[in-house]
């Protein structure tokens, strides 16, 4: 049996864990990424505290669970193009927030990320927290009508914040420059409206309030009493952590089995955290 590298303590029943004793700015042998790997699979969201890793660390981190990525439509960090900074100044008020609804990351692309890497560098004593939500456990727990609507049926995704179908009404902050009215992003992407996850061969919903506009062979009127009840079900609290950061804490999470939701209640603090993002050769 292969000694186990690391603790691991559940967030909740449902979603999340705590990592500890591996320091993460050391190279990571491949023991210990398997075991990372198979950690992540199975609590879908993992978190590091007092990690404080530089730009480097970090890819590295992120390579652990599949091929870096670069995200479309998001402006990079300057000499790091895998690289976004997360960032809200003290000074930006009243304004939406990057990620501030329930949504599975870039849902509309063809191949969406795998999954991402959270590191917070300046964060708000209180507030600020982010919500992920288990979509395992909602597949699980889904009645049995809203099941029928959904099995061996694919979702419509489109970009709307990107693309000039849908205009995005709220504005974002400034501190975070994104790409608008780009007629690519309005193209329809169809996903399956219930995924299978590759490793663990668990079925979990996958679409979300940003991105998913449809079910196929239903029209948009017809998909919207269907996705109220769906999204009513998926984010219920039974199914959701809440991670509060601190300087130096690291999240991982699985994009296609779970939702996030940042939480946009911290104006008057800056709030800054490096992402980045991840394609599993086995999505």
């Amino acid at each position: 049996m292969l000694r186990t590298m690391f603790d691991v303590k559940p967030l909740t029943p449902a979603v999340g864990a705590e990592v500890t004793g591996p320091d993460l700015k050391q190279p990571i042998s491949g023991s210990l990424a398997e075991q990372l790997r198979s950690a992540l699979w199975e609590h879908q969201m993992l978190v590091f505290r007092e990690q404080n890793l530089d730009i480097p660390a970090q890819k590295r981190l992120t390579a652990v669970f599949g091929d870096i990525m670069r995200l479309p439509y998001v402006a990079s960090m300057d000499g790091e193009p895998e690289v976004i900074a997360v960032l809200k100044e003290a000074s930006e008020r009243n304004v939406g927030v990057f990620g501030g609804n329930w949504h599975s990351d870039f849902s509309f692309l063809k191949q969406p990320p795998s999954g991402s890497v959270l590191n917070a560098v300046e964060v708000p004593e209180i507030g600020g927290d982010t919500l992920w939500a288990n979509q395992v456990a909602a597949y699980d727990a889904l009645p049995a009508d809203l099941r029928k609507i959904v099995d061996g049926r694919d979702a419509i995704h489109i970009g709307k914040p990107y693309g000039v179908k849908y205009p995005t009404p709220v504005a974002l902050r400034s501190s975070i420059q994104m790409s608008r009215d780009n007629p690519e992003a309005d193209e329809e992407t169809r996903h399956p409206a219930v995924m299978i996850h590759p490793h663990s061969g668990r079925k979990a919903l996958f679409f979300n309030p940003i991105y998913t506009t449809r079910l196929d062979g239903m029209t948009e009127a017809e998909s919207a009493p269907v996705f109220d009840a769906l999204y009513k079900h998926c984010t219920r609290p039974e199914f959701c952590c809440r991670l509060h950061w601190t300087p130096g804490t690291v999240a991982i999470w699985d994009n296609r089995t779970t939702l996030h939701y940042a939480v946009n209640d911290y104006d008057g603090s800056r709030r800054l955290l490096y992402r980045t993002t991840f394609v599993d050769p086995a999505n």
